[in-house]
């Protein structure tokens, strides 16, 4: 039922609590009775059959449990000297269910008059339940000399006591994401001539939109800069094309380099991207990428044109379910 091991493991967890069981309860008035039951029904009671676990067992009335409480121990289960309690699934329902196994985490309940708390037990270790193994619990949930000791307020009022459960049973994963990094892209550069520079009066210029990363994506071109930079600079964004910007909560990772080539040699000017792209915040990029100055005697080829180019390293891509 429980682990056989003569020590009991380090995965136990115990702790008080004022809120009662929201599984079962068990009241007990005559706790002496109790015992002398259960030593004439191999050692223990069983509660009735209640559901749990925030929905019916596999969504399912027909999937019902009992809580086992053995008085004085599970001695079959190294429980002697022990107050010992278990749950057991309905066999029956089990095995004729679609699905043959449930995961539920149980934390077992035992009130202190003294303290107007229940001492709660745990084995924070997962608990799966199938055809094979349909009772789960914890062989030594409370020392007999400790629950005995009228001192101690477990037993109170003569001689009740009280027992009880909570069976945790998550409902199926239905929320997830999977996050890729595509780093083996297919065509990762793209080049723009962005002709006649000297001769652009527009404030901004846009690219084409291309595709990288199974994304797609534009290149902006401010030729005198961004806001408040007084003509002096050239600033360049990676952006996210209108066709394809990020949904609400999603978030694209692109690592790109973007440069602005140099025509007559190797001194181009680059700035590494690695950003997240996301419905608030659709370009990266640099405002002072390029002095102005510096363009005109440097950057610009024979025919007056500026060479842009950006070449990706990584495109992220997430799938989500469900789909918003």
């Amino acid at each position: 039922m429980g682990s056989s091991s003569n020590v009991v493991s380090s995965t136990i967890a115990k702790k008080w609590r004022e809120h009662p069981p929201s599984s079962y309860s068990l009241k007990v008035d005559n706790f002496r009775q109790l015992e002398k039951f259960a030593s004439t029904s191999d050692d223990k009671y069983q509660s009735r059959l209640f559901s749990s676990g925030g929905y019916n067992w596999y969504g399912s009335s027909t999937h019902l449990a009992k809580l086992l409480v053995y008085p004085k121990g599970n001695e079959k289960d190294n429980g002697k000297g022990f107050i010992s309690m278990y749950v057991a699934i309905d066999s029956k329902s089990l095995t004729s269910a679609p699905q043959c196994e449930v995961f539920a985490e149980l934390i077992f309940f035992v009130y202190n008059k003294k303290e107007k708390k229940y001492l709660t037990i745990q084995d924070v270790e997962v608990n799966r339940f199938n055809a094979l193994k349909t009772v789960w619990g914890l062989q030594q949930v409370l020392s007999s000399d400790s629950f005995n000791n009228p001192e101690s307020g477990y037993v109170f009022e003569g001689d009740q006591c009280k027992f009880g459960v909570d069976v945790i049973v998550p409902s199926p994963l239905n929320n997830w994401e999977i996050l890729s990094f595509n780093e083996k892209l297919r065509n990762p550069k793209f080049s723009w001539s962005v002709k006649k520079f000297s001769q652009l009066k527009e404030d901004k210029y846009i690219s084409n939109t291309f595709s990288v990363g199974a994304r797609k994506w534009v290149l902006w071109l401010y030729p005198k800069g961004g806001s408040g930079e007084d003509g002096k600079w050239v600033s360049l964004y990676l952006q996210s094309a209108d066709s394809d910007k990020p949904k609400a909560d999603e978030k694209i990772l692109a690592q790109a380099n973007l440069r602005v080539l140099d025509p007559l040699g190797s001194n181009h000017i680059e700035v590494k991207l690695n950003n997240w792209h996301v419905e608030q915040n659709l370009g990266w990029g640099r405002t002072r990428f390029l002095s102005l100055a510096e363009l005109r005697k440097v950057y610009l080829d024979k025919e007056d044109a500026l060479k842009v180019e950006i070449e990706f390293e990584v495109v992220s891509s997430t799938k989500y379910y469900p789909i918003i």
